[in-house]
């Protein structure tokens, strides 16, 4: 069976099924989890946690990955920043959801197309 998302091959006995379409387990877990980069309560958790940690806060090797680039690059849209670390869309949108909650990135547009920024 083909991901009707992502096209990945999956055993149909894996597919999952969510308003009619046919996913694999990834792109379920997407559907029903799907990351929010606009939320109150996640930045205030960050920061009070950051305050109880000395004002730091760790960042995994892809998010550590994603700031280095947008410093080189001064920015760079979604894409892009997928295609040079070789992820999935959907798992760098996690990432900057975190990193925004962090306040380590934002999003700008630029010609109408949307841009990672450094924060």
């Amino acid at each position: 069976m083909k991901c009707d998302r992502c096209s990945q091959t999956t055993e149909p006995k894996e597919a999952r099924e969510h308003f009619g379409q046919h996913l694999c387990e990834d792109c379920y877990m997407d559907a029903l989890s799907p990351a929010k980069t606009c939320d109150p309560w996640a930045v205030h958790s960050a920061q009070s946690f950051a305050k109880s940690k000395g004002g730091t806060l760790e960042l995994n090797e892809i998010q550590q990955q994603i700031l280095l680039i947008l410093k080189e690059t001064g920015g760079a849209e979604p894409a892009a920043i997928a295609d040079r670390l070789k992820i999935k869309p959907a798992d760098l949108e996690r990432e900057v959801a975190a990193l925004r909650h962090m306040e380590k990135l934002r999003g700008e547009l630029r010609d109408d197309k949307k841009f990672l920024i450094l924060w």
